[in-house]
């Protein structure tokens, strides 16, 4: 293959990234302090990647509020304190060429739970043992999990606020670009979908009203950051009838084109307990292939793309046009550079760190 796909540089808004193949947040609850404020290991485990030969690598949700956090060793950006840290990783990551952005996130219901680690337990965790009051749309918890609060219309507003300021915060120590995460379901996508969504304000009720949230939080971003690339995570399915699908997903997005936003990352899921998910090899790119047919916003890939060939086939064949990996990166955060050669893409060897010159990729 002279000159796969894959390893051609992508544009997003004024951003050149040098491939397609990019990085998913994912969750580490590695914050031991329980204080937001990232430390050693999410510098290297960020930094590899970089060095891996990744386009665009996106940190993991990373909470706008302190409530906002999934677990309590969850990193944050909602106070200055937390940006030192952060501004090691985004200047490893320019270090080894690689462009780096966040994942912006409130977890609304399925916060304040344990690390999702071997050896803790599962659930919430007790206010008495650090957890936090959880807030969401409705009261409706999520599966055992511990009922949230409703918002308040009034307080809506305040989480737009906080994810403005968390974009500001992340645009002044370099990030690339910003991930608003309205997927998995965690607070954007709770608003999103009719299953947690019972509310009978604006912020409720049809399409427009469900999506108003996630619509007001891009508007508001734009509007402070005119050049900041803006990515969205939706889940573009529940898997259930009568949830947040594939047609709202679609009418999102157009709509998300028109409030400034850059590219939809496609992913499924995470709002309902038990949903029948047909897992298996791009069981998720149909779902990228319908948002992309719209023409409204590039589209991103995701979930068990696992090899070169099947990653190249889904933007040869106009699925998407970028493809991001997850749990191959832990096992091998050099895959990018092992794929590049594997495809004999023209970059390879300019992805190779001149100390790794002497591996064979």
């Amino acid at each position: 293959m002279a000159d796969p796909l894959l390893f051609r540089p992508f544009t997003l808004r004024d951003l050149e990234i040098r491939n397609r193949l990019w990085v998913a947040p994912m969750c580490q609850y590695s914050v031991d302090a329980e204080d937001g404020v990232v430390g050693d290991w999410h510098l290297q485990h960020l930094g590899g990647f970089a060095r891996g030969g990744a386009g665009l690598v996106f940190m993991e949700a990373t909470a706008v509020t302190p409530e906002g956090r999934i677990s309590p060793r969850c990193p944050g950006i909602w106070d200055d304190a937390q940006l030192p840290p952060l501004r090691r990783i985004v200047d490893a990551a320019h270090a080894h060429g690689a462009k780096i952005g966040v994942q912006l996130a409130h977890a609304g219901r399925k916060g304040s739970t344990h690390p999702s680690l071997p050896g803790f337990p599962e659930g919430s965790v007790p206010e008495a043992e650090g957890g936090w009051e959880t807030v969401a749309p409705s009261a409706v918890p999520f599966g055992g999990y511990a009922t949230p609060r409703a918002l308040e219309t009034a307080e809506i507003a305040g989480v737009v606020q906080a994810f403005v300021d968390g974009a500001s915060r992340a645009a002044s120590v370099g990030f690339d670009a910003v991930e608003i995460h309205a997927a998995h379901g965690y607070l954007v996508h709770e608003f999103l979908s009719p299953f947690s969504n019972e509310r009978t304000d604006e912020y409720g009720g049809d399409l427009a009203g469900r999506a108003r949230l996630l619509r007001e939080i891009v508007r508001a971003v734009r509007a402070e950051h005119p050049t900041l690339p803006i990515v969205v995570r939706l889940s573009a399915t529940e898997w259930i009838d009568g949830g947040f699908d594939g047609a709202e997903a679609t009418r999102v997005t157009e709509w998300l084109a028109e409030d400034g936003a850059d590219l939809v990352d496609a992913s499924t899921a995470g709002n309902t307990p038990g949903a029948p998910i047909p897992v298996g090899p791009s069981y998720q790119v149909p779902l990228a292939a319908e948002l992309r047919r719209s023409g409204a916003l590039p589209v991103g890939a995701v979930g068990l793309i696992t090899s070169a060939q099947q990653a190249e086939g889904i933007l040869a064949t106009g699925q998407a046009d970028v493809v991001s990996l997850g749990r191959p990166l832990l096992a091998n955060p050099h895959l990018p550079i092992s794929w590049a050669h594997e495809l004999r893409a023209p970059a390879a060897e300019a992805l190779v760190p001149p100390q790794y010159a002497r591996a064979r990729f």
